[in-house]
């Protein structure tokens, strides 16, 4: 059995305790929680887990094998080291750390002591993204010309980062994964700061890959509409990846292919153009909750028995390419 402390059990911490909790092959024996009233809503949740609001006492507890960090991303890279230092295996929301360095560091000190540091890139344990990445890697869909991905809603500002860490991190991380992790060539960022000085309530950020493949990704917490939904187009096909929708999956046979003309030209170079439009599929993918499929994995690399998924070198792929946006003042003209 695997002994298991979470710190933070704020805004995304009560999921991920619900998941853990329900697990037969872990046991929640801590969490750590600086605010009382938290702490007093895990008590009365969960009666036989002990509650702290140090974190030297899950640190400093020999009988915890693993810890999960659901704190807010300034306080990662610290308590990542802590944690690994002590001989703890990681699971740290996303995004891993503030810097590449950071993450470097993590990586490096997780490979040396032989742990698990893992990042909590939720979408890559959704049903329909792997579902996604499946058709990609088929070739049905063809060469993967582009793909833009829009995550929007009205609420939830934050004042510690921007609406590019807050919301980017699961895009680049979805968008890496259907590609293969690949480097980015060049990375484009343009963005607003409305409501507070220096961050950007509305990001939209290009990434340039080499082999004429590129990226959109467009992140707001400033519109009017909930949208959640990523489209990739092929050179045979097309797929949107919608999260709101009740057709999560729908692939389109459509696209424009270049033809030979008919007739003779003295421009050897010139190509008519066929519209194609053929059938719309909605295949169904079955769903598990993709927060109950993540711990499953943790627990399972913890175990040996699987290769992480969302380890320390995909979460300093997307950490890279939010740097490479550069940071939010001074990209929006205002310089």
């Amino acid at each position: 059995m695997i002994n298991i402390a979470q710190i933070g059990c704020g805004y995304w911490g009560p999921n991920l305790l619900r998941n853990l909790d329900a697990n037969p092959g872990c046991t929640v024996c801590m969490v750590c929680d600086q605010s009382e009233d938290r702490r007093n809503y895990v008590k009365q949740q969960y009666g036989h887990v002990e509650v702290c609001d140090s974190t030297d006492a899950v640190f400093d507890n020999p009988d915890i094998d693993a810890v999960i960090l659901a704190t807010p991303v300034a306080t990662h890279y610290g308590q990542a080291i802590r944690a690994l230092e002590a001989g703890k295996h990681i699971l740290v929301e996303k995004p891993m750390a503030r810097s590449c360095r950071e993450v470097e560091h993590i990586a490096a000190l997780a490979q040396e002591r032989g742990l698990t540091a893992m990042a909590g890139h939720t979408f890559l344990y959704n049903p329909a993204v792997l579902y996604l990445k499946e058709i990609i890697e088929s070739g049905e869909l063809g060469d993967i010309l582009y793909i833009y991905s829009q995550r929007l809603n009205l609420g939830r500002i934050r004042s510690d980062v921007d609406a590019l860490w807050n919301l980017a991190p699961h895009d680049i991380s979805i968008i890496q994964f259907l590609l293969g992790d690949p480097q980015p060539s060049a990375v484009t960022r343009a963005g607003m700061d409305f409501m507070q000085e220096s961050i950007d309530d509305v990001v939209f950020m290009n990434i340039f890959y080499p082999g004429k493949t590129m990226a959109h990704v467009h992140v707001s917490w400033l519109d009017p509409n909930k949208v959640r939904k990523l489209t990739v187009v092929g050179s045979r096909k097309m797929a949107v990846y919608d999260d709101v929708a009740s057709e999560k999956i729908v692939i389109y046979d459509k696209g424009i292919d270049k033809v030979e003309p008919e007739m003779d030209y003295d421009d050897q170079d010139f190509f008519a153009f066929s519209h194609r439009s053929g059938d719309i599929l909605m295949p169904k993918v079955q769903f598990s909750e993709p927060l109950k499929m993540e711990v499953e994995h943790f627990l399972a690399c913890i175990r040996g028995d699987e290769t992480c998924r969302t380890d320390a070198n995909h979460a300093l792929n997307v950490v890279r390419i939010l740097e490479m946006g550069g940071e939010a003042a001074g990209r929006n003209g205002n310089e």
